[in-house]
């Protein structure tokens, strides 16, 4: 039942800002590109660094995770170290981040309860720290076009799995949309645009068209 009288132009507290969230990435490695299935990799590359670029505008903190880098899995895609060169990578042996003692201390130190996470392969590495997080009371954002899993089916059970469980399905553009949320808020204004010029494809190019023929100051 609506209350009118309560009603205001407010928020949600379940939408993401740049003060309650957090943003992991787990083994975007090439082993585990090697093995997804799920749907086009250059595409999930391609998103795995909007959502980077996004996080890196809104100075949301991150985390940075790999498993098995040196003795398998190889090195975290270069292009997150491009937008963070600064931040630690947290490498572990358990498919599990959540049962790494270094990834949960560095979620921790973020202090966002609301968990912002993309990962290889959808069903194991995405699935698994979710699950893990949603127990002990954090809210969680799946990435789903940041994410791969072996098969379409694979990810997609995965998903459901989560969803089931509580944690909320999202894309990277939704991530970066719901982050500005206000074409008003000038300081990161530009930075937005240029994110969706360079990763959003279609809309990237429509955004470019729109200010070409509108102005500078078109609205995404």
């Amino acid at each position: 039942m609506v209350d009118i009288s309560e009603v205001t132009a407010a928020p949600s507290p379940d939408l993401l800002t740049p003060d309650n969230c957090a943003v992991l990435f787990v083994d975007h490695q090439p082993q585990m590109f090697f093995g997804t299935g799920s749907g086009d990799r250059t595409a999930i590359i391609n998103s795995t660094v909007g959502l980077a670029k996004a996080a890196k505008v809104f100075d949301v903190p991150v985390v940075l995770s790999t498993v098995a880098a040196e003795s398998f899995s190889g090195p975290i895609m270069p292009q997150l170290p491009a937008v963070f060169p600064d931040h630690k990578i947290i490498d572990r042996t358990t498919m599990n981040a959540w049962e790494d003692v270094a990834f949960v201390e560095a979620v921790k130190a973020t202090g966002r309860k609301k968990l912002v996470i993309a990962g290889l392969w959808t069903e194991v590495c995405v699935v698994l720290p979710t699950l893990s997080a949603l127990a002990q009371g954090y809210e969680v954002y799946v990435v789903t076009d940041a994410s791969g899993g072996v098969t379409p089916q694979a990810h997609e059970h995965a998903i459901q799995r989560m969803v089931q469980a509580g944690a909320v399905p999202v894309t990277w553009v939704q991530v970066l949309l719901e982050l500005q949320r206000d074409w008003a808020r000038t300081e990161t204004y530009a930075a937005v645009g240029d994110v969706v010029k360079e990763n959003g494809g279609a809309y990237g190019l429509g955004l470019v068209y729109a200010q070409a023929i509108m102005g500078a100051h078109a609205a995404g």
